[in-house]
């Protein structure tokens, strides 16, 4: 198993905003993790990514617990996290914004391959590598926001909404390049609530609400399942 949490409690202050959540992803998936806003899918990535410290449970990486680890060394272990909001550096260029992801790697051949393999994947970024992320549109930030976490070389990508904000058009073109990404190999957590879609996209699911995991199953049951369709799939 790449990745396992196991009765993971976290608190905000006095308020318990996870309550024991079980959770686990194989090398090589996508699993998506459904649920309305609130009900706890930023905070579960968050405290995977070390920016959140756990009241109780553990977090197991490659065999390795990682539950009380900070950020940089989560990310130096190969887990790398898109946030929400896409939060780029808007004084800085587009290749500012893609050296800053190259931060826990100092192979200098190692980074320049894996930014040509960013170009690649994401061409309109490399025509726009000179200008301010905060000029760009919202799916060119959202792709080097993508492309930011990338170049860390990570084994699991934690994408936290990719597709908010953004028209139907993009939504479907950012998908398939996390198609794309997963077929390379690399494993993807994805924190959606464009259920269809991420199902669609997705090996297995979640369904979290108000904290706790309350359904697990593979994607395909799941965008069967009447429950979900009623609640995430407009019936």
């Amino acid at each position: 198993m790449l990745l396992s949490v196991k009765d993971l409690f976290v608190n905000y202050g006095n308020v318990e905003a996870l309550h024991g959540i079980n959770l686990n992803v194989r090398e090589g998936e996508i699993v998506a993790m459904l649920g309305a806003n609130g009900a706890g899918k930023s905070t579960t990535l968050m405290t995977i990514s070390g920016l959140i410290n756990p009241v109780k449970g553990s977090i197991f990486y490659n065999n390795m617990d990682i539950t009380t680890m900070q950020g940089h060394d989560v990310v130096a272990q190969g887990i790398a996290q898109v946030p929400e909001g896409r939060r780029v550096f808007s004084t800085l260029t587009v290749q500012e914004n893609l050296d800053l992801g190259a931060f826990t790697m100092t192979d200098k051949d190692r980074i320049n391959r894996r930014l040509e393999w960013n170009f690649e994947l994401f061409p309109r970024l490399k025509e726009r590598k000179d200008q301010l992320a905060g000029t760009l549109s919202g799916g060119e930030q959202q792709m080097l926001a993508i492309a930011r976490g990338l170049m860390a070389h990570p084994k699991l990508l934690l994408l936290d909404e990719p597709s908010l904000g953004l028209a139907p058009i993009l939504v479907k073109s950012i998908f398939e390049k996390i198609k794309e990404i997963n077929a390379e190999g690399l494993t993807v957590l994805l924190v959606e609530q464009n259920a269809r879609a991420a199902l669609k996209l997705a090996h297995r699911g979640y369904v979290m609400e108000v904290g706790r995991i309350v359904l697990e199953d593979s994607a395909d049951k799941l965008l069967k399942n009447p429950d979900v369709r009623k609640a995430y799939l407009g019936g």
